[in-house]
């Protein structure tokens, strides 16, 4: 029995959401976003409820039942508060600024790089050294956010480079004489 596949999904007020076969589409304030389920689970919208069950009692038919629970949850929480992550800057002289719709990222390089930003994606910059991707795709956020990090990582031994907040860098010890 799936844990997470048993709890309905709420849908909060100014949130709709409609079934046509194997497809959701939820409308909020946000936006509208639509999932596609597999053929084990069965979707229901009744009374500002979505309840996912599954079709069998088979290993794939359980398994989708979670999965599709938690997609259809990220649906609503994408149309009405949508998803953030924060990214900081650490390193001398690194910094990130916007202009118009692309992210000038000073990293060390001997030129700066420039990062498009997607549709439905918002980068803020409220300090220099941070950088806030939000939107209403989770794995768009995501994504973006690990596509920024990528261009300098942080390294392990003086901690330079592009970090999610809160995340912890183990730091090496340097050479010893």
């Amino acid at each position: 029995m799936s844990r997470i596949g048993k709890k309905p999904v709420e849908l909060p007020g100014g949130v709709s959401a409609s079934v046509s076969g194997q497809t959701i589409e939820v409308k909020g304030p946000k936006g509208t976003r639509s999932f596609r389920a597999t053929d084990d689970v069965t979707i229901t919208v009744e009374d500002n409820v979505v309840s996912i069950k599954p079709r069998g009692s088979s290993k794939r038919a359980r398994q989708q039942w979670g999965m599709s629970r938690t997609q259809v949850a990220n649906l609503v929480q994408g149309v009405t508060e949508g998803f953030k992550k924060e990214l900081e800057i650490r390193g001398v002289g690194y910094r990130a600024t916007l202009q118009g719709k692309v992210l000038k990222l000073a990293l060390g390089y001997s030129h700066d790089v420039n990062f498009d930003i997607p549709e439905g994606i918002t980068i803020t910059c409220p300090k220099p050294t941070q950088i806030i991707v939000e939107g209403f795709d989770q794995q768009t956020v995501g994504q973006v956010a690990a596509n920024i990090r990528e261009w300098r990582k942080p390294e392990p031994y003086k901690g330079k480079g592009i970090r999610y907040v809160g995340e912890y860098v183990f730091q090496k010890a340097g050479k010893k004489k």
